[in-house]
């Protein structure tokens, strides 16, 4: 995965980032306007690499394919456990294996530069995070409260555009983000990194290509013989399996969903999520399974044993968590909010580029274009917000300044921090419609949708401009590859989630536990009901929920940081609230071995870690999405 060090790490020109780029301490305070553009033409003279190719057509191509691929991957795993996982070095590392490989069989005449490489990379993680931005939450839960979901081209149309507005709202903003901040957006470096290390004389991208498929190949072979249902199959493996002499209320843990899963995509998610995350989800599995739902069972509130009568009960407290921690956590970022405000005005005036003495200004994305972008797509989403989710216009019209605000946010909070705050935001928006609109779930709904989704698009060109300033790439293909990849994104996770998903009973199941659409689903039943809608013990765990969330993320900001990695996540111990006992205890294994790796074999750790647990998960996810289709389409039999 790679450090995270300066700018001009791997052998290039200093970045503007590099010691000696900013005035030495004591130096008079030089005038801002001539200080950012002194920045901007160093990183013209030294870093710029206007000759080389950037979005080629086979970077183009590969963007698309591999970004599709990953898509689909993550659809299947945000529908098993609410999380949209980062595609950009899977894909990068994949990319240059495969036009080394390739290459070393004559044909491919040339290297698969740096620049084509980033500009891959930002159409496969735009069309990746098609699955993010509370696209799959509010598609879910929409279909969970009114159990309909406009139809596929419809959504296709929609998703495209709440990415497309997010695409453009980041384009104001990204001189004074990345160029004069130099914010980390540390995706985006590590990013950089690994390109440089890819194509370095002696990396050791090959070795890391052949772990990725290795791991790839495991995750196709375990979900062919637990998916493959046919006569022609000489076995399949259990979906969990017990864990030995573990008892709970008298019944064997497994019947309380405590048990260990034969599947290598959670031990992968594990892995890549960290090991706080992790371990916070084992004691929330094993608070609410373990001890929790056998006193529910016990007392008649809940009928049984197993994970949907379960879940009915415990995703209240979950959803106080989830909600009450990440707002409050949004606050803490209230001086990034605060300079955030002071950048709106950015949206609304050209701003520097193209300016007289501008020294970017034939190569940075004009202003005009945000102008253009806002123009063409605000009245398409206005009038989908109202012809299929039935917002009236002047509700509609609130939509777009919050989203506007938001991504503006969304992009500050991510540049500091590496997290797009979509769990704040979203609830945010649901509760003005909650006022607006009472009565109104479509809406509530799919408005909450907009603006996460408009967040998360900016968030994500603004990480990969990042990436690009740091070797040198022009930003205009990155914004042409990051259109292109919401085409490539929407078309991929669209008809595969109708696949998947043919109705509402699909979800909230242990086989898909759709978290996240449940909380959405649940946030909004509430706003638009009232809490009286409820049953009182219910009402009991959603305040003790968001009491327990508030009550960590203060713990968590007075401790030392020696001592915060021991206070649990409430995002781990909500999730768990709403998944499977078997998905938390494998998470938590995958991530138990990564992290002793890293401690104990760095060196290798690095080698290994994302690229094994990308090809578990990726393996994995993209059998069981094919069965599923050749199941659905009567191809293959159950």
């Amino acid at each position: 995965m790679g450090g995270r060090g300066g700018p001009g790490a791997g052998g290039g020109p200093p970045g503007p980032g590099a010691p000696g780029s900013r005035p030495a301490p004591g130096d008079p305070p030089a005038d801002p306007a001539a200080a950012a553009a002194e920045v901007e033409r160093r990183w013209l003279a030294e870093v710029h690499r206007p000759g080389e190719p950037q979005l080629t057509l086979r970077a183009a191509v590969t963007g698309c394919v591999l970004g599709a691929v990953m898509a689909l991957s993550n659809l299947y795993v945000v529908l098993k456990t609410g999380w949209s996982l980062g595609v950009t070095l899977t894909a990068c590392i994949a990319a240059w294996a495969a036009f080394k490989v390739l290459g070393g069989l004559g044909l491919s005449r040339r290297p698969f530069g740096d620049l084509e490489n980033n500009a891959m990379k930002s159409v496969a993680s735009s069309a990746g995070y098609m699955t993010g931005g509370g696209n799959l939450a509010a598609l879910g839960a929409l279909l969970l409260l009114t159990g309909a979901i406009p139809g596929p081209g419809w959504v296709f149309v929609w998703f495209a555009a709440v990415a497309a507005l997010g695409v453009v709202v980041a384009i104001p903003v990204k001189r004074q983000l990345v160029n004069v901040e130099q914010l980390p957006f540390p995706t985006g470096t590590a990013t950089a990194e690994t390109i440089r290390a890819l194509s370095a004389v002696g990396g050791d991208g090959m070795a890391k290509a052949r772990w990725l498929a290795g791991a790839g190949a495991v995750g196709v072979a375990l979900a062919v013989l637990k998916d493959v249902r046919a006569p022609w199959m000489p076995f399949n493996l259990p979906e969990v399996l017990p864990i030995p002499f573990l008892v709970v209320a008298g019944l064997p843990a497994a019947r309380w969903t405590l048990s260990l899963e034969t599947s290598v995509l959670m031990l992968g998610g594990g892995a890549i999520m960290g090991f706080k995350t992790t371990w916070s989800m084992l004691l929330g599995a094993a608070i609410t399974y373990g001890v929790i739902a056998p006193r529910l069972v016990a007392a008649g509130i809940v009928p049984g044993p197993g994970f949907r009568s379960i879940v009915g009960w415990s995703l209240w407290g979950a959803a106080g968590m989830l909600v009450a921690s990440g707002l409050l956590s949004f606050a803490f970022q209230w001086r990034s909010i605060a300079r955030s405000f002071r950048e709106i005005g950015a949206l609304l005036r050209p701003g520097r580029a193209g300016g007289a003495g501008d020294p970017l200004a034939g190569v940075e994305i004009p202003a005009s274009w945000f102008a253009l972008g806002v123009l063409l797509v605000s009245p398409v989403i206005l009038w989908l917000l109202q012809r299929l989710f039935g917002v009236p216009l002047w509700a509609g019209l609130l939509t777009l300044p919050m989203a506007l605000v938001m991504a503006v946010v969304a992009a500050r909070v991510t540049g500091e921090t590496d997290i797009t705050p979509t769990k704040a935001l979203g609830p945010v928006t649901q509760a003005v419609y909650g006022v607006v609109l009472p009565g109104r779930l479509e809406a509530n709904v799919m408005g909450a949708n907009a603006t996460g989704g408009v967040g998360l698009h900016a968030a994500d060109l603004l990480t990969d401009l990042k990436c690009g300033w740091l070797l040198g790439a022009s930003p205009r293909p990155q914004l042409a590859g990051q259109l292109l990849g919401v085409l490539a994104g929407a078309a991929a996770v669209v008809p595969a989630f109708a696949l998947l998903v043919p109705d509402a009973s699909a979800l909230g199941t242990e086989a898909l536990p759709a978290p996240a659409s449940v909380v959405w689903a649940g946030v909004s039943r509430v706003l638009v009901n009232g809490f009286g809608s409820l049953h009182p013990t219910a009402r009991l765990a959603m305040a003790a929920g968001a009491a327990i969330g508030v009550a960590l993320v203060l713990v968590e900001r007075a401790l030392p940081a020696r001592w915060r990695p021991f206070v649990p996540s409430p995002s781990g111990l909500g999730i768990a609230m709403m998944i499977p006992g078997n998905n938390s205890i494998a998470m938590f294994l995958g991530s138990a071995a990564a992290t002793w790796l890293q401690r104990r074999r760095p060196a290798l750790a690095e080698r290994t870690v994302v690229p094994v647990a990308s090809g578990f998960i990726a393996g994995e996810s993209l059998t069981g999405i094919l069965v599923a289709v050749l199941v659905a389409t009567g191809a293959l039999g159950r």
